[in-house]
């Protein structure tokens, strides 16, 4: 391999992006749940659309069409309100080094050892939250949400951080 082939592949390596995960927390289930809906149901229709055979009759064809078209719009309109309603989160993959030495200053006691972990749950958790946003969350915040969040939402946050730092980009190959 020469040198120019090395420079070029070490150029495109080094402007390769870190992952990025994201979380949304909507303020409003039922705007949520109307978002969702419509999502599927334009799905539906587009599925429906695209299974007609090309000898289908005309009419038939014009009201799945119809329902697509009004499907479209309620997407729309649900997408609107949904982002109005809606934050989003965003966390990033740290370097190694500095997720290994984040997990370091953070030593599990002996019963989160006994629990298969290998750092301090109640302290890494908001350390790697508030690390990794990309937002600028301070640990402060991240340990008010990861302790008065709902369980579900809590562990979301948590599972948006950490996975991230797990995000596999590699691909193995035969040679």
């Amino acid at each position: 391999m020469t040198n120019s082939t090395w420079d070029a592949l070490a150029e495109r390596l080094d402007n390769i992006e870190k992952p990025v995960r994201t979380l949304s927390l909507t303020d409003d289930p039922d705007i949520r749940d109307r978002y969702r809906t419509a999502k599927a149901a334009l799905e539906k229709t587009k599925a429906a659309l695209d299974g007609l055979a090309k000898d289908t009759d005309p009419e038939v064809r014009a009201l799945l069409q119809g329902e697509h078209t009004d499907a479209q719009k309620e997407l729309t309109a649900a997408t609107k309100a949904y982002e109005a309603h809606t934050i989003t989160l965003r966390f990033t993959a740290l370097e190694r080094k500095h997720l290994e030495k984040l997990q370091a200053e953070h030593p599990p006691t002996e019963q989160d050892e006994a629990d298969g972990h290998d750092y301090a749950v109640d302290s890494f958790g908001p350390a790697l939250v508030a690390a990794a946003s990309l937002d600028g969350m301070p640990e402060s915040a991240a340990r008010r949400y990861l302790d008065t969040w709902s369980s579900a939402d809590a562990g979301a946050l948590w599972q948006a951080a950490w996975s991230i730092q797990h995000q596999q980009r590699t691909d193995l190959g035969k040679g």
